[in-house]
């Protein structure tokens, strides 16, 4: 039985196919931008992006939300990422900007606080009143949330939920941290 709060899986994305990486569709993307070291940094991630065309009609992502995406799989903490980490956040990625798109009502390219809600709990994200406030008034402009800012709060919510998660091994809805683990859960991100 899951808590309340967030699902079994939450904000992930059917699981990706162990396909060799010449043969994977984003391998071509990852390839382009990889530097020397075979890893993407944050702007090299935010170059791929633009010149895929993956923000479609939307603003091109900003560096800030690059950092927070390759945070979200950066496990070693380099600040990089290499291709199978490249692969996941690009299938992450299309599940929020599919769920993105079903969820904008009235097509606008953002979201208010109800289309916000749905979205949330279509993604498995239980979040209460107050916390969906605060998400608002964190990732608002005008009382609306854009693609870009949807997708650094999709990549916030998605990498602290798993952090919690690894540590409610009982599934019980609470954990405890001492405080140099909270904040290297949080920080980073």
């Amino acid at each position: 039985m899951a808590f309340p709060g967030y699902g079994g899986s939450a904000g992930l994305c059917p699981p990706m196919s162990a396909a060799p990486p010449a043969t994977e569709p984003v391998w071509g993307f990852f390839t382009a931008v990889a530097g020397q070291d075979g890893e993407v940094d944050a702007q090299e991630l935010q170059a791929c992006l633009t010149q895929s065309g993956f923000s479609g009609s939307y603003t091109p992502f900003s560096l800030d939300t690059c950092r927070i995406m390759i945070s979200m799989l950066d496990r070693d903490y380099s600040g990089k990422m290499g291709f199978s980490e490249f692969r996941e956040l690009f299938a992450a990625l299309n599940c929020w900007k599919q769920n993105f798109m079903t969820f904008d009502l009235d097509h606008s390219g953002a979201m208010g606080r109800h289309e916000m809600a749905q979205a949330f709990n279509a993604m498995g994200y239980h979040v209460s009143p107050q916390a969906l406030n605060a998400i608002m008034t964190r990732y608002s402009r005008g009382g609306n949330i854009h693609f870009d800012d949807y997708v650094a709060c999709c990549v916030k919510l998605r990498a602290l939920t798993d952090n919690f998660k690894r540590r409610d091994a009982m599934n019980h809805g609470r954990v405890t941290f001492h405080y140099d683990d909270f904040i290297l859960c949080t920080m980073s991100i």
